[in-house]
């Protein structure tokens, strides 16, 4: 389950600009279902068999004279194939790529840690230096939009080597920063550097494996996002109680550094189209036949036009689609709030428990194991799905709810839990161990939501994952800025109660969309399921609905009948 989280940021994040890419390409003739030739010759006569030609089209001649120059694998154990790479070499660099987001994550809240330091030094009030959190979350939310669709024309490798470089330079402005105005700017900066790890490296670990071994890599991907929060104030206040408030920005840069070379060394490019592209140009300077090329150099897009596309879906989506408005929203308060407790943590143990400032980061410890135990349950999530898809006859997007549904209650339990239990009266591990619910419905209502909306939106499911992405670090952005005022105004226990009563709001979400989410998608215009379900679904439901969309896929929609609940 977890894995298609993960999916969200890239590869299967990047499903729009893929299948748009293959419209494109069905458009000029040539369809992603190629076999190898038997030895055709190049311009100099040479047999070459890196060309491919198309088996739907092999009855039209033009199609299969520009077929007969299609590059592709030389068979589907090819070496050079991502897929076909050892072992050893994709772990490492699935590895190297969830460390990369792990390190971003936890850049954005470290900088808890520098607030007093911030104070002193720049004289501003403590809302001016929260100001730095906000601005980096923001920017991670806002730079996936980007991202996405650059790399899948110039490729995974490049948009890694370019967005660390600027990371790292950008927060050397931070760390050596002489005034607040160059700490906020290049925070913001950081951010948008830094979110590339968020919107592309999961594309790189989906690239890697197959679809029977992508669950282990991506459960391990999937986890760094929630990690990183909750690890940088524990890093963040070690450093800064013995040293000053540049050393956390320092360790973050020594970090950054550290995995620039690793991504140099080690990460390969993994995106497939962009590896043709290559080999493609190899071949054309040792054939000298210039009539070859790589599926993608047929695709007449330019890369102005899929970004503007790239930042114009979601918000359609967002604002037209009830579902992913609702999803996106409830996703969008619970990272509100687990960045709004990196404020209200301090206040609540600081005052009430009298913990000094190195200590409370470890308050976060709750969260931390809650999110942990989370991300342990996606076995048991994924043979629920099956076993749900066997009783129905075929699968079904609504299958992926159940673990948002529990998550969705376990999250108010953890709030309340801890408003109530923030009295000085009451032992300081009691409101510490709330987190844990708190982070287990967290991480379970991400996982079912993320998977939900790639499913039932996939055509576009780049889209949807992007409005769910920007809406919550929205949030998640302005969250802390309003925490220091309400936990003053309405007092730490009502203030904490008030965010388990949004909870509460949102909690029918998973619940309703689970039964009346086939209704819902009947009436979409960007919700599909595939010719695959269809063969497997019991007499479907055929939808004659017109799509507004430029993807030639959306013609083969069809919305099954629900699971009776």
């Amino acid at each position: 389950m977890l894995s298609w989280q993960a999916a969200s940021s890239s590869s299967l994040a990047s499903t729009d600009g893929v299948d748009q890419s293959r419209s494109d390409l069905a458009a000029n003739g040539i369809s992603g279902n190629n076999r190898i030739i038997p030895r055709p010759s190049d311009a100099s006569g040479t047999p070459n068999p890196d060309v491919v030609v198309n088996k739907e089209d092999g009855d039209s001649k033009s199609a299969s004279e520009d077929s007969k120059n299609v590059v592709g694998w030389n068979g589907p154990d090819d070496p050079a194939k991502p897929l076909n790479f050892g072992s050893v070499r994709k772990w490492v660099a699935a590895i190297i790529c969830s460390t990369g987001a792990l390190c971003v994550a936890c850049s954005s809240s470290i900088y808890t840690a520098t607030y007093d330091g911030l104070e002193k030094d720049f004289d501003v009030k403590e809302i001016t230096a929260i100001t730095g959190l906000t601005l980096f979350v923001f920017g991670m939310g806002a730079g996936p939009m980007l991202y996405a669709p650059l790399s899948e024309f110039y490729g995974r490798r490049i948009i890694y080597i370019l967005s660390f470089t600027f990371y790292l330079a950008f927060q050397f402005p931070v760390g050596f920063g002489k005034n607040i105005t160059s700490v906020l700017v290049n925070r913001l900066l950081s951010g948008l550097a830094g979110s590339a790890f968020m919107s592309v490296a999961g594309g790189t670990v989906s690239d890697l494996f197959s679809k029977e071994e992508l669950s282990k890599p991506m459960m391990v991907f999937t986890a760094a996002p929630f990690l990183g929060p909750c690890l940088g104030p524990l890093l963040g206040n070690f450093i800064t109680h013995k040293l000053e408030w540049r050393w956390a920005i320092y360790v973050m840069m020594i970090w950054t550094g550290a995995m620039l070379g690793l991504i140099l060394l080690f990460v390969p490019e993994t995106y497939a189209p962009v590896l043709l592209r290559w080999k493609a140009q190899k071949l054309r300077k040792q054939t000298g036949n210039n009539e070859l090329h790589a599926p993608i150099e047929k695709i007449e897009r330019s890369v102005i036009r899929t970004v503007v596309v790239s930042c114009q879906r979601p918000f359609q989506l967002l604002f037209l689609e009830p579902m992913v408005f609702c999803l996106c929203l409830f996703t969008a308060i619970l990272l509100g709030i687990m960045y709004l407790f990196f404020q209200a943590f301090p206040i609540v143990f600081e005052n009430n428990h009298g913990f000094e400032k190195q200590y409370v980061g470890l308050t976060f410890m709750g969260m931390l194991a809650g999110i942990i135990l989370g991300v342990l349950t996606e076995p048991f999530w994924r043979s629920a799905y099956h076993r749900l898809s066997l009783r129905y006859g075929g699968s079904k997007p609504e299958f992926r709810l159940p673990q948002a549904m529990v998550g969705a209650v376990f999250t108010p339990i953890g709030i309340f839990w801890f408003a109530f239990t923030t009295y000085k009266s009451v032992h300081f591990v009691v409101p510490i161990i709330a987190g844990v619910p708190f982070g287990f419905g967290l991480i379970l209502v991400f996982s079912g939501v993320f998977t939900y909306l790639v499913e039932a939106y996939r055509p576009y499911a780049a889209s949807a994952l992007a409005a769910n992405g920007f809406l919550r670090s929205s949030f998640a952005a302005v969250f802390p800025l309003i925490s220091i005022p309400m936990y003053e105004n309405l007092g730490y226990a009502w203030a904490s109660a008030l965010l388990g009563f949004l909870c509460l709001g949102c909690m029918p979400f998973p619940f309703l969309f689970y039964k009346f989410g086939p209704y819902l998608r009947k009436r979409s215009r960007y919700a599909w399921t595939n010719r695959e379900e269809e063969r497997t679904q019991p007499k479907p439901e055929i939808s004659h609905a017109a799509s507004s969309s430029d993807n030639a896929q959306t013609k083969d929609r069809y919305i099954e009948k629900g699971p009776e609940c």
